[in-house]
């Protein structure tokens, strides 16, 4: 898990993913908001969490690179993605019995969430499919090595496959199940103020990921907004990509119960 300035949903999502694995490493970006507060003391509490500060977002990929040709599935979580704990329990013991293991990465059901009511528990926003799934499961016993990843952990980079298996060995559980039925969703919360160094009430245009900082400019405004947001995090930043990738279809409802346990 790699995070900054994320400490709205930092902790649900620390707990809600801790318990599916065997060991939890959070790194923690130099935040500046009460995020690496909140991680230092969830590592303290949860014996699966381990806590790193990084300078760059690229280092966090040490943290996994040498589970490499070991059978191990990665599972990439952001401080923005609320998981279902009990969806992941199921699922964990399908990964552990063997299921899957022909694949390199699973994708799976995302609901990427424009409104969030936590007194009625109820999530607005644009499911996947047909947005964008950015469920990261990847399973490390088929390749060799995964290395010069600069911008985020488990992003790019160079990897050496072993035999059987490539790139395009991916399972998409979304193709097979609905939101209700999926052992592995994800309460994907990117449009949603996340720090409390937000504006209050600033919904609707999410902040710059690893992805966009790095990626090519759409146009001058957008390199403006791009320069300005770098300068000024608390200013709104929208390039179009994330509303590209995450908000197609219908606009649902769902119950968020399963996700907020605090």
């Amino acid at each position: 898990m790699l995070v900054h300035n994320e400490d709205v949903f930092v902790e649900e999502a620390i707990r809600n993913a801790a318990p599916f694995c065997d060991r939890l490493h959070v790194a923690d970006n130099m935040s500046t908001d009460g995020t690496w507060d909140v991680v230092r003391s969830l590592a303290g509490e949860l014996d699966q969490v381990q806590a790193v500060r990084v300078r760059r977002t690229g280092d966090s990929h040490a943290l996994v690179e040498g589970y490499a040709g070991t059978d191990t599935w990665v599972f990439g979580v952001d401080g923005d993605e609320l998981y279902d704990p009990a969806g992941l329990e199921r699922f964990r013991a399908e990964l552990l019995a063997g299921a899957y293991r022909e694949l390199f990465s699973i994708k799976s059901n995302v609901l990427n969430c424009v409104e969030l009511d936590r007194g009625r528990k109820l999530a607005g926003g644009y499911l996947s499919p047909p947005s964008r799934s950015i469920t990261k499961l990847f399973n490390f016993a088929a390749i060799d090595s995964w290395t010069r990843c600069y911008r985020q952990y488990a992003h790019d980079g160079e990897i050496a496959f072993r035999r059987g298996y490539d790139a395009g060995r991916i399972g998409n559980l979304g193709e097979r199940f609905g939101w209700d039925e999926s052992p592995l969703r994800c309460l994907h919360v990117c449009f949603l103020r996340r720090s409390s160094l937000d504006p209050p009430g600033r919904t609707g245009t999410g902040r710059l990921s690893p992805i966009e900082l790095g990626g090519k400019r759409r146009s001058p405004f957008v390199g403006l907004s791009r320069l300005v947001h770098r300068v000024r995090p608390s200013v709104p930043y929208d390039s179009g990509w994330k509303d590209e990738k995450y908000r197609r279809g219908d606009l649902v409802t769902k119950d968020a119960s399963p996700f907020l346990g605090l």
